[in-house]
């Protein structure tokens, strides 16, 4: 396993993160969720391989994924080996403080986070998406009183428009608050939207990106055409305006994928996930593994070095299209 700091920050994370969206209790959302026990061997495998980086969310199983990750946390580690992130954002309940980032539903939301992950801090607490409805002063100060009352270590942001973390950067710099340390955005190589101005604006402040679905729920693992897992089957295949996530043009793309990894003798994954992991920005790929080999595949793409030829024969094929914030 290879370590970095997460943007210019102190934090030290692992190269590879650790995705909970895959554990919890089974609904209708997420049929493929894995309980306690389903997980077990994929907690005992990221600790055996160093994935020292666990990110979770309180709306991922409605809370169900904190309580898991919690009591793995007690079951096959030690809290202070594990660099843990968890979100708020996305409606947990209906009350004023169930969904957004006013102040309420902030300090409300922390407060039930470490309870179901059964500690007292979380080393990185991230908003999971802008909230329009909500002051950006009000969402920073009331983070800032988090990261000051101890309850998170460091501050994180994820998929928005590069302006309005700006403007949120902003506002916390001018009013001596705790900044974002890190950008948990959607980035492979069929989705590259971020290279126009999010991937700049960070490199200039000095945050660290952790990109989630860099296989594109698992379309750059496999051949064009062959049938995914039963995640990708309930993944949406459009965005909420019902423009199409994937197009026809990335079939050469995937193919790309499949032709060099052929010829290195390594999986489509390996391939796919070394090209995000080649962007300097990138800290911490977000891998959601249901199965032990996604792990695997993961941590041995940091020993993948493409060459600038295969580089160029994995991008040349992209269509740009808009990003997916879900």
């Amino acid at each position: 396993m290879e370590y970095t700091r997460l943007g210019s920050s102190g934090l030290k994370v692992s190269r590879i993160a650790l995705g909970c969206m895959s554990f919890g209790v089974s609904g209708e959302w997420t049929p493929w969720a894995l309980d306690d026990e389903g997980a077990e061997p994929i907690f005992r495998q990221a600790v055996e391989l160093g994935v020292t980086f666990w990110d979770t969310a309180n709306v991922y199983g409605m809370g169900t994924s904190e309580e898991i990750v919690g009591r793995a946390l007690k079951k096959y580690t030690r809290r202070d080996d594990i660099v843990l992130a968890t979100k708020v954002f996305f409606p947990i309940h209906q009350g004023p403080g169930g969904a957004g980032l006013s102040r309420k539903a902030i300090m409300e939301q922390i407060d039930a986070s470490l309870s179901r992950l059964g500690t007292d801090y979380v080393d990185l607490y991230q908003i999971h998406r802008f909230d329009p409805e909500t002051p950006v002063e009000e969402t920073m100060e009331a983070l800032h009183d988090v990261v000051r009352a101890g309850k998170a270590r460091y501050l994180g942001a994820s998929s928005m428009w590069a302006w309005q973390f700006a403007k949120m950067q902003h506002v916390a710099q001018v009013n001596g608050w705790s900044r974002f340390v890190s950008m948990q955005d959607q980035y492979s190589l069929v989705q590259r939207e971020e290279e126009r101005e999010m991937f700049g604006l960070l490199a200039d402040q000095g945050v660290g990106s952790m990109p989630w679905s860099p296989l594109a729920a698992g379309l750059l693992a496999r051949p064009w055409g062959e049938k995914g897992t039963s995640r990708a089957a309930t993944n949406p295949t459009t965005d909420r305006q019902g423009r199409p996530l994937f197009l026809d043009g990335d079939k050469a793309i995937v193919d790309a994928v499949q032709r060099i990894a052929r010829a290195r003798g390594v999986s489509m994954a390996q391939v796919a996930m070394a090209w995000v992991l080649h962007n300097p920005v990138v800290s911490a790929p977000i891998v959601g593994a249901t199965k032990p080999r996604h792990l695997a595949d993961a941590v041995a793409a940091l020993d993948v070095r493409l060459t600038d030829d295969e580089v160029r024969s994995l991008e040349e094929h992209y269509t740009p299209r808009l990003p997916t914030y879900f």
